[in-house]
């Protein structure tokens, strides 16, 4: 046990030095287009409800799972076949949802990707074929028509006493499996301003952002707004469109900004700092409470002809051992390189060092912000 919490500290010290390392130089230029986005072209949310047919007895129980029931006994009307009243035991049927995303500037007759789920105890969709679904948007306007054959990466297999399941076999995809019926009325092209969403929101971001712009056209053609968006306006006597300008300005190198931060998940353990991350001069120790409690427990047999009954006398050892461990300095304004090298010093764990950086937030000695996932 010991051992695998030695790995696991080596591992993440390693991980937190690379990162560091990388930190400690410049932040390398990134193009304005993999930094910001751009107003209104976004994706679009589908969802449908639809019947997978086809199961191998994998489907819904129709007994207890009422909406299948409905759902077939309706489709099936639509169809011409009169089944109210009647006993349906099909197991091949299952009730699923269907979800997918609009890409934008969607055409008609373009094809998207669907995921399908099932919805009730079906056990799996494998082999199934997903009938006609319509996919509704946020608006319920129908937007897209899936339907096809699925295809499942997890399987699941069972006998009369052993059973075993790989992946998911409930969640399937078809690639392709639905066809745009409307488009979303959006020209970019005919606009004659569009803001620049940054993703990472960052007052000095989008002003570098703003000016890089603003150089390369020779004009005031970008404003910033606030930390997190940039407003893009097409020049008074130009003759090119939003598109073309945005196709110029897309590639042009910025080296983002970013604020002193450290994020911390506490359930696995991980710690990930930013390069501008500074302490003040401070002094930390840690130290660890070992307690052990081990069981030998003993036979004490009576002595013969005493007609005596032979008893287990409990022994217990338990045992205290404290880990204490001198204190360190982390001196004033250093770099997350000495910072980090200055805690790993201490032969922390990573749950250890999650504690110490929360300890010296608390007293005032860290100029950053701790994020706790």
């Amino acid at each position: 046990m010991s051992r695998t919490f030695e790995l696991v500290r080596v591992a993440a010290a390693a991980l937190v030095l690379i990162l560091s390392a990388g930190g400690a130089a410049e932040a390398a230029a990134s193009r304005i287009k993999d930094l910001a986005n751009i107003e209104g072209v976004r994706q679009n949310q589908l969802i449908g409800y639809g019947l997978v047919v086809g199961l191998n007895g994998t489907g819904d129980t129709l007994n207890n799972i009422p909406f299948t029931r409905q759902s077939l006994q309706a489709m099936l009307e639509r169809l011409g076949v009169n089944i109210r009243g009647q006993q349906l035991r099909t197991g091949n049927v299952a009730a699923v949802m269907v979800t997918a995303n609009l890409p934008p500037f969607g055409t008609q007759g373009t094809r998207i990707d669907v995921t399908v789920s099932a919805m009730g105890d079906a056990k799996s969709l494998q082999g199934g074929t997903l009938l006609v679904t319509p996919l509704l948007g946020a608006d319920g306007n129908v937007y897209a028509v899936g339907q096809g054959s699925i295809a499942i990466a997890g399987f699941q297999a069972e006998g009369e006493a052993a059973k075993i399941v790989r992946g998911v076999p409930t969640v399937g995809r078809i690639s392709n499996g639905a066809i745009i019926e409307r488009e979303i009325d959006f020209q970019l092209n005919r606009l004659g301003k569009v803001r620049l969403a940054l993703r990472n929101a960052d007052f000095t971001t989008a002003k570098r952002i703003a000016a890089a712009i603003n150089d390369f056209m020779g004009s005031a053609t970008a404003e910033p707004l606030d930390q997190s968006t940039v407003l893009l306006s097409l020049p008074g006597k130009s003759d090119t469109n939003m598109v073309a300008l945005l196709t110029e300005i897309e590639q042009l190198q910025i080296e983002p900004d970013t604020s002193a931060k450290i994020v911390i998940d506490e359930r696995s353990g991980v710690i990930v700092m930013g390069r501008d991350v500074r302490v003040s001069t401070v002094a930390v120790a840690q130290g660890n409470l070992t307690v052990t409690i081990s069981e030998a427990p003993q036979v004490s047999q009576p002595a013969p002809f005493s007609l005596g009954e032979t008893v287990e006398v409990p022994r217990t050892q338990v045992g205290v051992q404290e880990d204490g461990r001198k204190l360190a300095i982390v001196r004033a304004g250093v770099s997350l390189q000495q910072l980090v090298d200055g805690l790993n010093a201490l032969g922390l764990s990573p749950r250890d060092l999650i504690a110490i950086l929360q300890a010296i937030k608390v007293a005032g000695a860290i100029q950053a912000e701790i994020e706790v996932m």
